[in-house]
């Protein structure tokens, strides 16, 4: 049995450092340093036992994030080895400099820990990144996610290892550069990769690179983006994480100010997850105030990363809304003018639109229009693959169970599983 000094002696001396004398203490102060960056976690003096063990394990993101925003320091400096990292030497035989991943890079990026003392850059290395970054975002549009996602992630390790040595006029604007990379990855990885758990990982690391950033507009989109993740898990009992993590949102944006523009996307995002935790009706109420908001309000500017938002794409939450909430006629409406005044570079939502004009169909108990429109979906999909968008036509293939002996949704069949869509399904 080891001695009583045995242990993590990094983050118990960390601790007491802070004064907090119990374990328990310190599970109470990183629960409350996570609320104070918008993280929705509980952590018990069991957890923080396991940390100070002789084997600490590598935390969760979340708590991650919280114990850097705590100590002001990173998770590698108090006793963590990075699972990736447990030989504890590097490739090349020099220092050990943990890797930057969406673990590893979840904590304070200005201080985050360089292998070798790094020359101060010029400015114009911070400028080069933010064009860089505003580059994939209009890539995202038309790029495959796969390849993308990629180039992306790279793009944000490569940030966090610029900002210790970035100058000090530049380090903000490079922060909320990185902070948008991450997003797009989260994004990436939800919507289009299904990964949740990179997703969550990615917006840690964004919410982190804002508040160096001390960019709140930019906050209250990360953590609205983390309310997707409890909303579409399916899990009932995760509504109160993803509502959670609204509010925080919207505290965010209150800090900005927000654009109208903004202040209805978290209208129609809280609409979302109302949807989809089954409250149409406040759904609804949601998305009419983020209409009147379009109507009313005088347009100011929003952020140019604010670019999967607008008008129409609200229209596309109302008619989802409006099919989930069982009013098919005026679903069907809405969708109908959304798809017809897309804007052509939108070439992942369409998918989502056709999915839910075959759903309404089917809900107007029409299989024969529901395959026509889901095989244009799939159609879409060949050229323009978006998993959100095959969901969809799987939800739709679902419903069609009672008409399974029709040609028309043995066609279907045919074309959702045909080499294509199911290779595209399984790697994309």
């Amino acid at each position: 049995m080891g001695s009583p000094e045995a242990g993590n002696t990094r983050l118990r001396s960390a601790r007491q450092a802070l004064g907090l004398r119990s374990q328990q203490q310190l599970a109470d102060a990183v629960t409350r340093a996570g609320k104070s960056i918008g993280l929705r976690i509980s952590i018990t003096a069991r957890t923080v036992r396991r940390w100070e063990s002789d084997a600490p394990p590598w935390p969760h993101p979340d708590h991650q994030a919280a114990v850097e925003a705590l100590f002001q320091r990173p998770i590698t400096e108090l006793g963590f080895t990075p699972p990736w990292q447990s030989d504890g030497s590097h490739p090349d035989g020099g220092p050990v400099t943990p890797a930057v991943t969406a673990s590893s890079a979840a904590g304070s990026l200005t201080v985050f820990p360089q292998r070798h003392p790094a020359a101060p850059l010029p400015g114009s290395v911070a400028t080069d990144y933010i064009s860089v970054t505003s580059a994939h975002r209009h890539m995202y549009w038309a790029v495959p996610s796969a390849l993308l996602h990629d180039v992306v992630a790279a793009h944000v390790n490569l940030g966090t290892r610029l900002i210790p040595s970035a100058p000090e006029a530049a380090r903000r604007s490079l922060a909320a550069a990185v902070s948008e990379s991450s997003l797009l990855a989260g994004r990436i990885e939800f919507f289009d990769l299904q990964n949740p758990v990179k997703a969550q990982s990615s917006l840690v690391i964004a919410l982190q690179a804002a508040q160096d950033a001390q960019d709140p507009l930019l906050g209250s989109a990360v953590l609205a983006h983390m309310a997707f993740i409890p909303a579409f898990s399916g899990e009932r009992k995760r509504a109160d994480e993803a509502r959670d993590k609204i509010r925080a949102a919207r505290a965010f944006a209150r800090r900005g100010p927000a654009s109208p523009e903004m202040l209805a996307w978290l209208d129609a995002t809280e609409a979302e997850v109302e949807t989809r935790f089954g409250n149409t009706r406040k759904a609804l109420q949601l998305i009419h105030h983020a209409e009147d908001i379009f109507a009313t309000e005088e347009p100011r500017p929003s952020p140019p990363w604010l670019d999967w938002f607008s008008p129409v794409r609200l229209a596309g939450f109302k008619g989802n809304t409006l099919l989930t909430a069982k009013q098919p006629g005026p679903a069907r409406d809405t969708l109908q003018k959304v798809l017809d005044e897309l804007p052509g570079e939108s070439v992942k939502q369409r998918s989502v639109i056709l999915g839910d004009l075959a759903a309404v169909a089917v809900a107007e108990n029409d299989p024969e229009r529901a395959c026509i429109i889901a095989e244009e979906a799939l159609d879409h999909l060949a050229r323009y693959w978006y998993a959100t968008g095959m969901d969809r036509i799987r939800a739709v293939r679902e419903s069609l169970t009672k008409w399974e002996s029709l040609p028309c949704v043995r066609r279907l069949d045919e074309r959702l599983y045909d080499w294509n869509t199911t290779v595209s399904a399984l790697t994309g």
